[in-house]
Protein backbone atom coordinates (compact mmCIF):
# COMPACT_ATOMS: atom_id res chain seq x y z
CA UNK A 1 0.00 0.00 0.00
CA UNK A 2 2.84 2.40 0.74
CA UNK A 3 4.01 2.19 -2.96
CA UNK A 4 0.58 3.89 -3.70
CA UNK A 5 0.90 6.75 -1.12
CA UNK A 6 1.84 9.82 -2.13
CA UNK A 7 5.45 10.96 -0.57
CA UNK A 8 3.48 13.82 1.63
CA UNK A 9 1.36 11.39 2.84
CA UNK A 10 4.21 8.74 4.11
CA UNK A 11 6.18 11.88 5.82
CA UNK A 12 3.13 12.58 8.05
CA UNK A 13 2.68 9.16 8.81
CA UNK A 14 5.83 8.78 9.57
CA UNK A 15 5.98 11.96 11.89
CA UNK A 16 2.83 11.09 13.28
CA UNK A 17 4.18 7.45 14.36
CA UNK A 18 7.36 8.58 15.35
CA UNK A 19 6.52 11.40 17.75
CA UNK A 20 3.90 9.22 19.43
CA UNK A 21 5.56 5.63 19.78
CA UNK A 22 9.62 7.10 19.89
CA UNK A 23 10.73 3.46 21.86
CA UNK A 24 8.23 1.80 21.96
CA UNK A 25 4.36 1.58 23.19
CA UNK A 26 5.47 1.01 27.38
CA UNK A 27 2.16 0.73 28.76
CA UNK A 28 0.63 -1.96 26.12
CA UNK A 29 3.93 -3.95 26.42
CA UNK A 30 3.43 -4.33 29.57
CA UNK A 31 -0.53 -4.76 29.80
CA UNK A 32 -1.18 -6.92 26.58
CA UNK A 33 -0.02 -10.36 25.45
CA UNK A 34 2.45 -10.04 22.00
CA UNK A 35 -0.02 -12.70 20.75
CA UNK A 36 -3.97 -11.72 21.87
CA UNK A 37 -6.00 -10.91 19.18
CA UNK A 38 -8.48 -8.46 19.20
CA UNK A 39 -11.49 -6.63 16.60
CA UNK A 40 -11.65 -2.54 17.30
CA UNK A 41 -14.07 -0.32 15.68
CA UNK A 42 -14.32 3.06 14.89
CA UNK A 43 -17.52 4.32 16.56
CA UNK A 44 -18.90 7.59 15.20
CA UNK A 45 -20.26 9.83 18.15
CA UNK A 46 -21.49 12.72 16.64
CA UNK A 47 -22.99 14.06 12.73
CA UNK A 48 -20.82 14.87 10.29
CA UNK A 49 -18.71 14.28 7.32
CA UNK A 50 -16.35 11.36 7.88
CA UNK A 51 -12.76 11.95 6.30
CA UNK A 52 -9.20 10.33 6.51
CA UNK A 53 -10.48 6.70 6.29
CA UNK A 54 -8.29 5.71 3.70
CA UNK A 55 -5.46 7.51 6.11
CA UNK A 56 -6.63 5.48 9.06
CA UNK A 57 -5.76 2.23 6.88
CA UNK A 58 -2.38 3.73 6.57
CA UNK A 59 -1.68 3.96 9.85
CA UNK A 60 -2.77 0.97 10.38
CA UNK A 61 -0.69 -1.00 8.04
CA UNK A 62 2.13 1.21 8.73
CA UNK A 63 2.39 -0.18 12.44
CA UNK A 64 1.39 -3.45 11.18
CA UNK A 65 0.94 -4.79 7.44
CA UNK A 66 -0.62 -7.97 8.71
CA UNK A 67 -3.49 -5.90 10.23
CA UNK A 68 -7.09 -6.53 8.22
CA UNK A 69 -9.22 -2.80 7.78
CA UNK A 70 -12.49 -3.24 6.50
CA UNK A 71 -14.44 -0.26 5.78
CA UNK A 72 -18.27 0.47 6.51
CA UNK A 73 -18.08 3.84 5.13
CA UNK A 74 -15.88 5.77 2.63
CA UNK A 75 -14.37 8.90 2.36
CA UNK A 76 -16.84 11.98 2.21
CA UNK A 77 -20.02 10.25 3.48
CA UNK A 78 -22.73 11.47 5.80
CA UNK A 79 -22.20 9.79 9.30
CA UNK A 80 -24.83 9.66 12.22
CA UNK A 81 -23.78 9.58 15.77
CA UNK A 82 -23.80 5.39 16.79
CA UNK A 83 -22.46 3.89 13.20
CA UNK A 84 -19.64 2.27 12.71
CA UNK A 85 -17.15 3.54 10.05
CA UNK A 86 -14.66 1.10 10.03
CA UNK A 87 -13.30 -2.56 11.83
CA UNK A 88 -9.78 -3.26 12.00
CA UNK A 89 -8.57 -6.97 13.09
CA UNK A 90 -5.65 -8.28 13.97
CA UNK A 91 -2.76 -8.31 17.04
CA UNK A 92 -4.07 -6.03 19.85
CA UNK A 93 -0.71 -4.48 20.57
CA UNK A 94 -0.46 -3.04 17.20
CA UNK A 95 -4.13 -1.91 16.89
CA UNK A 96 -3.25 -0.10 20.45
CA UNK A 97 -0.14 1.26 19.43
CA UNK A 98 -1.71 2.88 16.10
CA UNK A 99 -4.98 4.20 18.42
CA UNK A 100 -4.15 7.82 18.80
CA UNK A 101 -2.66 8.68 15.39
CA UNK A 102 -5.84 6.85 13.55
CA UNK A 103 -7.81 9.72 16.01
CA UNK A 104 -5.88 12.30 15.58
CA UNK A 105 -5.63 12.25 12.18
CA UNK A 106 -9.35 10.97 11.35
CA UNK A 107 -10.86 13.01 14.10
CA UNK A 108 -9.13 16.28 12.32
CA UNK A 109 -10.32 15.57 8.92
CA UNK A 110 -13.47 14.90 10.22
CA UNK A 111 -14.08 17.86 11.69
CA UNK A 112 -12.71 20.44 8.65
CA UNK A 113 -14.65 18.14 6.45
CA UNK A 114 -17.68 18.56 8.23
CA UNK A 115 -17.22 22.12 9.04
CA UNK A 116 -16.53 22.74 5.10
CA UNK A 117 -19.65 21.07 4.25
CA UNK A 118 -21.50 23.21 6.42
CA UNK A 119 -20.38 26.46 5.00
CA UNK A 120 -21.21 24.83 1.52
CA UNK A 121 -24.67 24.36 2.38
CA UNK A 122 -25.34 27.68 3.17
CA UNK A 123 -24.65 28.82 -0.21
CA UNK A 124 -25.84 26.10 -2.22
CA UNK A 125 -28.33 28.06 -3.91
CA UNK A 126 -25.62 30.31 -5.47
CA UNK A 127 -22.51 30.08 -7.96
CA UNK A 128 -20.11 31.08 -5.45
CA UNK A 129 -17.77 27.79 -3.99
CA UNK A 130 -16.00 27.87 -1.09
CA UNK A 131 -12.44 27.41 -1.06
CA UNK A 132 -9.68 27.46 2.02
CA UNK A 133 -6.30 29.33 2.62
CA UNK A 134 -2.72 27.98 3.67
CA UNK A 135 -3.87 28.77 7.93
CA UNK A 136 -3.03 25.15 7.84
CA UNK A 137 -1.34 23.05 10.90
CA UNK A 138 2.04 22.59 9.97
CA UNK A 139 2.94 20.01 8.12
CA UNK A 140 -0.86 19.00 7.76
CA UNK A 141 -1.35 20.91 5.12
CA UNK A 142 -1.60 18.07 2.37
CA UNK A 143 -4.50 16.57 4.96
CA UNK A 144 -6.43 19.81 5.67
CA UNK A 145 -6.45 20.48 2.06
CA UNK A 146 -7.69 17.11 1.30
CA UNK A 147 -10.46 16.96 4.26
CA UNK A 148 -11.48 20.56 2.49
CA UNK A 149 -12.53 18.43 -0.51
CA UNK A 150 -13.96 15.37 0.80
CA UNK A 151 -16.13 18.47 2.89
CA UNK A 152 -17.58 19.46 -0.84
CA UNK A 153 -15.26 22.59 -0.94
CA UNK A 154 -12.70 23.54 -3.39
CA UNK A 155 -8.78 24.18 -2.80
CA UNK A 156 -7.07 27.18 -3.14
CA UNK A 157 -3.55 27.39 -3.62
CA UNK A 158 -1.50 24.65 -2.04
CA UNK A 159 1.40 27.12 -1.08
CA UNK A 160 3.53 29.54 -2.06
CA UNK A 161 5.11 27.60 -5.54
CA UNK A 162 1.53 27.16 -7.49
CA UNK A 163 0.22 30.67 -7.96
CA UNK A 164 1.11 34.86 -7.84
CA UNK A 165 -0.65 36.06 -4.93
CA UNK A 166 0.14 39.69 -5.03
CA UNK A 167 -1.27 40.22 -1.16
CA UNK A 168 -1.15 44.26 0.48
CA UNK A 169 2.30 43.97 1.21
CA UNK A 170 3.45 42.79 -1.54
CA UNK A 171 1.71 45.96 -3.16
CA UNK A 172 3.58 48.20 -0.81
CA UNK A 173 6.62 46.68 -1.84
CA UNK A 174 6.05 47.23 -5.48
CA UNK A 175 4.56 50.41 -5.14
CA UNK A 176 1.29 50.00 -6.66
CA UNK A 177 -0.77 47.30 -7.88
CA UNK A 178 0.11 47.58 -11.19
CA UNK A 179 3.79 47.17 -10.50
CA UNK A 180 3.10 44.67 -8.74
CA UNK A 181 1.51 42.69 -11.44
CA UNK A 182 3.42 43.71 -13.96
CA UNK A 183 6.23 42.41 -12.21
CA UNK A 184 4.60 39.05 -11.98
CA UNK A 185 3.39 38.74 -15.36
CA UNK A 186 7.47 39.68 -16.02
CA UNK A 187 8.28 36.87 -13.99
CA UNK A 188 6.06 34.39 -15.96
CA UNK A 189 8.04 35.47 -19.09
CA UNK A 190 11.02 34.63 -17.58
CA UNK A 191 10.41 31.54 -16.31
CA UNK A 192 8.06 30.30 -18.89
CA UNK A 193 5.44 29.18 -15.80
CA UNK A 194 1.86 29.42 -16.64
CA UNK A 195 0.24 29.91 -12.39
CA UNK A 196 -2.43 32.20 -12.34
CA UNK A 197 -1.90 35.68 -11.41
CA UNK A 198 -4.19 36.96 -8.20
CA UNK A 199 -4.51 40.40 -6.65
CA UNK A 200 -5.60 41.22 -3.11
CA UNK A 201 -7.25 44.52 -3.23
CA UNK A 202 -8.79 46.58 -0.19
CA UNK A 203 -11.10 49.27 -2.08
CA UNK A 204 -12.69 50.05 -5.75
CA UNK A 205 -9.59 52.10 -6.87
CA UNK A 206 -7.62 49.00 -6.79
CA UNK A 207 -10.08 47.03 -8.45
CA UNK A 208 -9.99 49.85 -11.01
CA UNK A 209 -6.07 49.46 -10.93
CA UNK A 210 -6.27 45.43 -11.31
CA UNK A 211 -9.00 45.92 -14.04
CA UNK A 212 -6.17 47.76 -16.80
CA UNK A 213 -3.42 44.91 -15.97
CA UNK A 214 -5.63 41.77 -17.12
CA UNK A 215 -5.23 39.45 -14.13
CA UNK A 216 -6.86 36.15 -13.84
CA UNK A 217 -8.42 36.68 -10.23
CA UNK A 218 -8.80 39.94 -8.11
CA UNK A 219 -9.51 39.21 -4.54
CA UNK A 220 -12.08 41.28 -2.61
CA UNK A 221 -10.63 42.25 0.90
CA UNK A 222 -12.67 42.77 3.78
CA UNK A 223 -15.53 44.47 1.53
CA UNK A 224 -18.98 45.47 2.93
CA UNK A 225 -21.78 43.53 1.02
CA UNK A 226 -22.79 46.57 -0.72
CA UNK A 227 -19.25 47.58 -2.31
CA UNK A 228 -18.93 43.67 -2.97
CA UNK A 229 -21.65 44.31 -5.03
CA UNK A 230 -20.29 47.41 -7.06
CA UNK A 231 -16.96 45.97 -7.58
CA UNK A 232 -18.58 42.56 -8.92
CA UNK A 233 -20.69 44.90 -11.37
CA UNK A 234 -17.63 46.55 -12.16
CA UNK A 235 -15.30 43.46 -13.04
CA UNK A 236 -18.38 42.59 -14.96
CA UNK A 237 -17.14 39.08 -15.83
CA UNK A 238 -13.71 39.92 -16.82
CA UNK A 239 -12.10 37.80 -14.11
CA UNK A 240 -12.64 35.59 -11.35
CA UNK A 241 -13.82 37.39 -8.02
CA UNK A 242 -13.12 35.91 -4.55
CA UNK A 243 -14.25 37.28 -1.52
CA UNK A 244 -12.19 37.48 1.79
CA UNK A 245 -12.65 38.60 5.44
CA UNK A 246 -14.95 38.69 8.11
CA UNK A 247 -16.16 35.14 6.77
CA UNK A 248 -18.31 33.10 9.28
CA UNK A 249 -21.62 31.07 8.95
CA UNK A 250 -23.26 34.41 9.34
CA UNK A 251 -22.53 36.52 7.03
CA UNK A 252 -21.39 33.53 4.41
CA UNK A 253 -24.99 33.37 2.66
CA UNK A 254 -24.98 37.62 2.09
CA UNK A 255 -20.97 37.52 0.26
CA UNK A 256 -22.10 34.33 -2.18
CA UNK A 257 -25.09 36.66 -3.38
CA UNK A 258 -23.14 39.45 -4.23
CA UNK A 259 -22.51 37.14 -7.60
CA UNK A 260 -18.55 36.39 -6.29
CA UNK A 261 -17.28 33.20 -8.00
CA UNK A 262 -15.06 32.10 -5.02
CA UNK A 263 -15.25 32.99 -0.97
CA UNK A 264 -12.16 31.84 0.94
CA UNK A 265 -12.47 30.96 4.47
CA UNK A 266 -9.50 30.76 6.79
CA UNK A 267 -11.83 29.26 9.51
CA UNK A 268 -12.02 25.71 7.34
CA UNK A 269 -8.61 24.65 8.76
CA UNK A 270 -7.10 27.45 11.87
CA UNK A 271 -10.34 27.09 14.07
CA UNK A 272 -11.73 23.44 13.38
CA UNK A 273 -13.48 21.29 15.56
CA UNK A 274 -12.23 17.88 16.30
CA UNK A 275 -14.98 15.29 15.16
CA UNK A 276 -15.81 12.44 18.49
CA UNK A 277 -14.56 9.42 17.34
CA UNK A 278 -13.17 6.53 19.44
CA UNK A 279 -11.57 2.98 18.84
CA UNK A 280 -13.22 -0.12 21.24
CA UNK A 281 -11.85 -2.90 20.93
CA UNK A 282 -12.35 -6.35 22.43
CA UNK A 283 -10.43 -10.01 22.74
CA UNK A 284 -11.04 -12.41 20.11
CA UNK A 285 -8.64 -14.96 21.18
Amino acid sequence: MKNNMPNELIEIIKKALDEDIKTGDITTSACVSQNLMAEGTLLIKQNGVIAGLKVATAVFNFVDPALLVEMYKKDGDEIKEGEIACKVTGKAVSILTAERTVLNLLQRMSGIATFAKTFQDKIKHTKAKIIDTRKTAPGLRYLDKLAVKLGGCENHRIGLYDMYLIKDNHIEAAGSVSSAIQACKEHKRITGCKFKIEVECSSLRQVEEALTECVDIIMLDNFKTVEMQKAVKLINGRCKVEASGKVNLDTVKAIAETGVDYISVGALTHSVKAMDISLKIKNIG
